[in-house]
């Protein structure tokens, strides 16, 4: 019997994008049929409420799946996230925090999005140009 991929879900709003539709509830459930229909084990769900994505300070839920990643607590192989903006806004922290993830041999899964990192130095860099612009985008607005 083949063995499960494990993973975690890992969900954010703050109240203006509450408001867009992008609800914890929505998130989780569109994360959840993800890892359904990819046959995926979840193992952990995080959710950040009300937390602006600009930084990673006081996202604790954030702060603790990084922790549980890197005790390699669950041996997950992938997060879950539903775009990328839930998983961070601000550049230098998404990118710090997937060369951390990469370390310990987790990747990143932005449903939504429909982007699939297995890390690597080229994915990181390809990210780090997708953040900044999010980061423009969201100065603009």
């Amino acid at each position: 019997m083949k063995k499960k991929t494990r993973c975690y879900i890992y969900t954010r709003v703050s109240t203006a994008i509450q408001v867009d539709g992008y609800s914890l509830d929505a998130q989780k459930d569109k994360l959840r049929k993800y890892a359904e229909f990819q046959d995926m084990e979840i193992v952990g769900e995080y959710s950040d409420e009300g937390n602006s994505g600009k930084n990673i300070k006081g996202r604790h839920e954030f702060m603790r799946m990084m922790d549980d990643i890197e005790e390699s607590k669950d041996g997950v192989d992938f997060v879950l996230v539903f775009k990328l903006s839930r998983f961070g806004r601000n550049a230098a922290d998404v990118i710090s925090s997937l060369q951390l993830m990469q370390d310990y041999g987790v990747n990143l899964i932005c449903v939504e999005d429909g982007i699939v990192f297995f890390i690597t130095r080229t994915e990181i860099h390809k990210l780090r140009d997708k953040s900044i612009i999010d980061e423009i985008r969201m100065d603009i607005v």
